[in-house]
């Protein structure tokens, strides 16, 4: 029944993590649904298992409920709060989504697929593959990374068939740091290769051969972030990345990502995940 269903939920909470380098799966059970989304390079689906939450995308607001779900395009900034819910996030490279919609002859080259749609109301095969991905993370069974490989596949194809549209963007173009605008690539790689230490404004701008003012309103309009938000999210999905692949100490994860403090580098972790980076680790699967 709805009413036990949602007492369930309030009353076991829950976190299970599945991270690789072209995406990232955390299912949660909470007793208060408190997730955002700051501007990222990466694309996100956020999948309403059970439950009731409010959303907040730009002017537009709402109410999710049960088997609805939210897309995001790069640079996107959304906020969802409830009580009681039951969730599913895959976040998923802008590198590696372009490579699924060419293999899957969706766009050819020179174009990249983008979301038409922040809501989904009815699309029962995505709600399978989301049950289906929220299964394996919470039984785990030999096979299981190969598994979860599949289905975030087939949740890609399916999002790419049905709710995205192509788009000409010769002004982008991919480079180790993903599917960058030409304008400020140079930049944005050196936030990659340079997140263990202090970036000035200054030094970001240079780069790009740009003057920190223009340099800061361009890039604003590009990916819908401040370069200083920007190089946050960055830092974020990296110290995912070591708590989930190494043993580094929370101090030395977060000397990694550019905090010289470790109590800094908490706030800013659980500002971008919600989590601490304590519990983000003990919520992390790993496949045998």
């Amino acid at each position: 029944m709805p009413c036990a269903r949602q007492s369930n939920l309030q009353l076991n909470q829950l976190d299970k993590i599945f991270i690789r380098a072209p995406y990232a799966i955390h299912y949660r059970r909470v007793r208060r649904a408190r997730w955002s989304l700051e501007a990222r390079s990466d694309y996100t689906a956020f999948f309403m298992l059970g439950g009731k939450v409010n959303y907040q995308f730009g002017e537009e607001a709402g109410e999710l409920e049960e088997h609805d779900a939210l897309l995001f395009n790069p640079g996107a900034e959304a906020s969802v709060s409830g009580s009681g819910a039951e969730f599913l996030t895959i976040s998923l490279s802008s590198a590696y989504v372009l490579d699924c919609a060419v293999r899957a002859q969706l766009v050819k080259s020179g174009n990249v697929p983008t979301f038409r749609s922040s809501v989904i109301e009815q699309d029962a095969r995505l709600r399978r593959l989301a049950a289906d991905l929220s299964q394996e993370l919470l039984h785990k069974e030999a096979g299981q990374q190969l598994v979860i490989a599949a289905l975030v596949e087939q949740a890609l194809v399916q999002l790419l068939r049905q709710h995205a549209h192509v788009r000409r963007a010769d002004e982008l173009e991919l480079s180790r740091a993903g599917l960058v605008d030409r304008r400020i690539r140079r930049a944005v790689e050196l936030m990659h290769a340079q997140l263990g230490r202090d970036l000035p404004l200054e030094e970001i701008a240079a780069a790009a051969y740009l003057s920190p003012f223009h340099f800061a309103r361009l890039f604003k309009k590009l990916t819908g972030a401040t370069p200083h938000a920007y190089l946050a999210g960055l830092r974020a999905a990296r110290a995912q990345m070591l708590l989930a692949e190494t043993d580094f100490s929370i101090t030395q994860v977060s000397a990694r990502v550019g905090y010289s403090s470790s109590s800094h580098f908490t706030k800013a972790f659980r500002q971008a995940t919600g989590m601490t980076p304590r519990a983000f680790r003990a919520a992390v699967v790993h496949s045998s």
